[in-house]
């Protein structure tokens, strides 16, 4: 009979095989020699250490990993160029740089971008940039480089906090180390990613807008998205496509790298991708839709976070909002509240609108709109988005709820009433007086905060399933 500690024996170094061949880089620097190696030798370095009780292999298999600001990427190292001895010159010498750090945290192995990917091998590139989250945090220690500052103060004005990639460099670690231009540590601390309120700390919160609890232990997921949306607004990207495919693993989506495809194109798929979870907060932007082919739900870029309108509670017991993208738009089921137009206002061009809800004045909204038809030609209504279905599959609200406002226009079409003859066995009816079309999102305004009169703001209410419509954003 196998015995329980034989198995344990046996899934040790199982477990250890996969972590290595899947959960950290394809190819590191081995600092013994400053050559790079693949995860075979890694694994071979590592396998004498592999004991019975191994339960966590990221304790053994430890490698320091570098986040940086490029310099001009003919001065960096490329793969080739280490793969055959030739690398020099500035970049060069940062790496060596780094590499010394790594050595002096006891590290056999260190990661860094500029030279541990083949980028003219389109398969590895593919993988790498879809693991590049999860690489820096299975990272022992991320050293980052501020090339542009000398004190923690400097921080505010660094170029790292400006760009794309920097953003999962910075959350995805559990232990980082910033080094000044010089090459010296800002701090007397082992590690900078600290639960005391440093000044470091104090001071990545305000230079990048990320609060502190998210700096010291980041959960990746397509949840609160238009809040991390905001982290990535003023942050900038060589190329325009790595404005999305550098936000994969802060979502923990995955996508087919392609460039060329565009960034509008890049990021409509991360944006349908985050759909899926169902988080009400994608909904949560303002200002100018993305060119997608069948939706007007999906933003541009993540600068439409930046004015979002409401701060969405974080409400577990509503569960995931239902949404699909098809053809026609993003399906999605609403309570659709009927609002009328009860004034406008022409200013520069653009429409001053103010609608209610008929027969309870204490809903009102007002917005701006580029464009207005008369008041019989254009619908307006209040889309509910944090509501759940109960048991009774009634849709349940708060007293405080938010919602998007919609509006269709109606329909332009010549109909003509034919002769019953004309049709046998077919019923003709009268037209409605007018056919509208879908609702939209009316451009800019993103949610806005509902309050029910007479109802407390956490209490919650039924209501009538006829409220409940599926539209296509």
């Amino acid at each position: 009979m196998e015995r329980p500690e034989d198995n344990r024996l046996k899934n040790s170094p199982n477990k250890f095989d996969q972590y290595v061949m899947n959960d950290i880089p394809i190819r590191l620097v081995r600092l013994s020699d400053m050559t790079l190696v693949g995860r075979n030798d890694v694994k071979n370095h590592f396998r004498s250490s592999v004991t019975e009780d191994l339960e966590d292999p990221a304790k053994l298999v430890k490698y320091a990993i570098l986040s940086h600001r490029w310099l001009d990427s003919k001065e960096e190292p490329t793969y080739e160029e280490m793969k055959s001895g030739r690398a020099s010159g500035p970049g060069y010498g940062k790496l060596k740089k780094f590499c010394e750090k790594a050595r002096a945290y006891n590290f056999e192995f260190a990661w860094s971008d500029t030279c541990c990917m083949d980028k003219s091998n389109g398969t590895e590139l593919d993988e790498s940039i879809r693991s590049m989250f999860r690489w820096y945090e299975n990272s022992a220690i991320c050293i980052i480089h501020l090339a542009q500052s000398e004190t923690i103060v400097d921080i505010m004005g660094n170029e790292w906090t400006e760009r794309g990639w920097t953003l999962q460099e910075l959350l995805a670690p559990h232990q980082i180390k910033f080094f000044n231009k010089h090459w010296m540590p800002m701090t007397g601390d082992v590690s900078d990613k600290s639960w005391k309120d440093t000044e470091v700390m104090k001071i990545l919160e305000r230079a990048t807008g990320i609060p502190l609890h998210d700096l010291r232990e980041y959960h990746p997921g397509p949840v609160r998205v238009d809040e991390r949306m905001s982290w990535a607004a003023r942050r900038k990207t060589s190329r325009v496509e790595d404005v999305a495919y550098s936000l994969m693993g802060i979502f923990d989506v995955s996508l087919q790298i392609a460039y060329g495809e565009g960034g509008d194109r890049a990021f409509c798929r991360l944006f349908e991708a985050i759909m899926q979870s169902g988080d009400r907060s994608v909904l949560n932007w303002t200002g100018e839709a993305a060119k997608h082919h069948c939706s007007h739900a999906i933003p541009r870029s993540p600068q439409n976070f930046v004015g979002r309108t409401l701060e969405l509670p974080v409400d577990p017991s509503l569960g995931p909002l239902e949404m699909t993208m098809t053809s026609l738009g993003l399906r999605v089921p609403l309570v659709i509240l009927p609002l009328s137009v009860c004034s406008t206002r022409q200013v520069a061009g653009r429409y001053d609108v103010t609608v209610e809800r008929p027969l309870c004045p204490a809903i009102k909204f007002n917005f701006v709109a580029a464009s207005l038809a008369g008041h019989d030609t254009n619908q307006f209504a209040l889309g509910i988005v944090d509501y759940s279905l109960g048991s009774s599959d009634l849709p349940q609200t708060r007293g405080r709820s938010a919602g998007c406002i919609l509006h269709r226009s109606a329909l332009l079409r010549d109909i003509c009433r034919p002769s019953s003859r004309d049709f046998i066995s077919i019923k003709i009816v009268f037209p409605p007086k007018h056919d509208f079309g879908q609702w939209k999102n009316v451009d800019g305004t993103g949610l806005v905060e509902l309050n029910f009169p007479n109802v407390r703001g956490k209490s919650t209410f039924y209501i009538s399933r006829e409220y409940l419509e599926i539209v296509y954003l």
